[in-house]
């Protein structure tokens, strides 16, 4: 299948806390800079025909009125920490609006960990008004949705299997500290990958900034992008200013198209 021109958009680009933080006085998040405000990591993917988000965050309600999002055909989830999956509740909006099922893409570890943690949803016969989700189990094969081709990459998220996805030539991975030689060849030919690059301290399960972009170097990506980030990583324009050509921070509300 032809692979169609993709728009890319950052609904969020902060860690499982957001920025700013609840209850803190640094710099950081008392930074007026828009693009020190971070919503919990997850993107927009469009093309002409179909939309999906990777993950539904805790904001994810305040990511859809953002972006003014009227369509949504599925959801691809990376794993099931609360920081991607507690906005879940919020499809039965599009549930309403479109009167189907909301496609849900998920590992089968991810799968059980939303069947428990929204058991209402699954049971047999459910309140009125709960959300409608349809669950489609993924493994690391590629599959499609709509016209939008997805290749999900296993990451280790510290002794954690996560998924990352790859659309056409953009690469998304978040909540990683290791990635097996054979999954790193399946960003071959990529333009663009986002990493996750929390701080710049070592991290028990995170890139910090230096390794991600040592990473972005080593997969010879020629544009990375750092997301999922922390208040204790710094001021947006100030870590801006150090990065090497080809590297940047994202930010809530970026877009790219590739």
């Amino acid at each position: 299948m032809f692979s169609p021109q993709l728009k890319i958009t950052f609904l969020g680009t902060g860690t499982s806390s957001g920025v700013p933080m609840i209850a803190c006085d640094c710099e950081v998040c008392k930074s007026e800079n828009p693009k020190d405000k971070r919503f919990r990591s997850s993107i927009l993917v469009e093309s002409d025909t179909t939309t999906l988000v990777v993950d539904t965050t805790p904001d994810f309600r305040s990511q859809m009125l953002r972006e003014g999002v009227k369509k949504l055909d599925a959801i691809l989830f990376t794993h099931a920490h609360k920081d991607h999956v507690a906005g879940l509740d919020d499809v039965k909006a599009f549930n309403y609006f479109h009167q189907q099922p909301m496609k849900v893409f998920a590992n089968e570890s991810t799968e059980k960990a939303l069947r428990r943690e929204f058991a209402y949803v699954f049971e047999e016969f459910k309140y009125p008004g709960v959300p409608d989700i349809h669950i489609h189990p993924i493994d690391n094969k590629a599959f499609y949705v709509g016209d939008i081709e997805v290749t999900p990459i296993q990451v280790w998220h510290h002794k954690m299997p996560v998924l990352g996805f790859r659309f056409g030539k953009f690469t998304y991975i978040t909540d990683a500290n290791r990635i097996e030689q054979e999954e790193k060849e399946k960003t071959k030919g990529c333009d663009i990958i986002v990493l996750n690059a929390l701080r710049k301290e070592k991290h028990l399960s995170h890139f910090t900034l230096q390794e991600a972009i040592d990473l972005v170097d080593e997969l010879k990506i020629p544009n990375g992008y750092f997301t999922h980030i922390s208040h204790q990583l710094g001021k947006h324009d100030e870590v801006s200013e150090m990065l090497p050509t080809g590297k940047q921070l994202a930010f809530d509300g970026l877009v790219l198209n590739c």
